[in-house]
């Protein structure tokens, strides 16, 4: 009995004494071969949606962020972000930039007509955020929550059962307007 468990003793520190020492090589190595990364890639980031819905043709938000911050990319290469974010970019990366081809439209969802929805499941594995629910030859409907607007489903539905419409506002959509920074008003400084 005292010799299983000098054993087990045993066991338990030499296994921790090996996870400590593997513990400090993997901190070193995590620190020797670490890769810089531009600064800027995450102020970039830290202002896109983060939504990775893929309108802007690359499959998320940070390669998005990575094309734009090297030149790859517009800044207003983000349809979900409008020509607000676009303004953004332009004044964190001090670039000129166009903003009259910009549309600004507001959130979409999309929507599945029943009465056409053949049930052929394409619109299911085109959708980049699983919004989408049904099974072959059965309706499927949109998860509201889940969808990003992204209009990744509209092209490859045959029955063209699927449509996009402007977010309903109700009590947990609405939300204030920004001001409108290029109003300065004239107000008296108080003495």
């Amino acid at each position: 009995m005292v010799l299983q468990a000098e054993v087990l003793f045993a066991a338990i520190f030499s296994l921790g004494i090996m996870g400590t020492i593997l513990g400090f090589a993997l901190g070193y190595a995590a620190k020797f071969f670490k890769v810089e990364q531009n600064p800027m890639i995450n102020k970039v980031i830290a202002i896109m949606p983060g939504s990775n819905c893929g309108q802007c043709g690359y499959p998320g938000c940070t390669p998005a962020a990575e094309a734009v911050v090297n030149g790859e990319a517009a800044a207003t290469c983000c349809p979900p972000g409008g020509k607000v974010l676009a303004q953004e970019i332009a004044e964190l990366l001090n670039i000129s930039l166009d903003l009259s081809q910009v549309e600004d439209k507001p959130p979409m969802l999309a929507q599945v007509d029943e009465n056409h929805c053949i049930g052929c499941a394409r619109c299911i594995k085109k959708c980049p955020t699983d919004a989408i629910i049904g099974a072959n030859k059965q309706i499927h409907a949109v998860i509201q929550d889940a969808c990003t607007g992204c209009e990744a489903c509209i092209d490859v539905c045959p029955t063209e059962c699927l449509q996009m419409h402007p977010i309903q506002t109700t009590l947990k959509t609405w939300h204030w307007d920004k001001p409108d920074v290029s109003i300065k008003p004239d107000l008296p400084l108080a003495a």
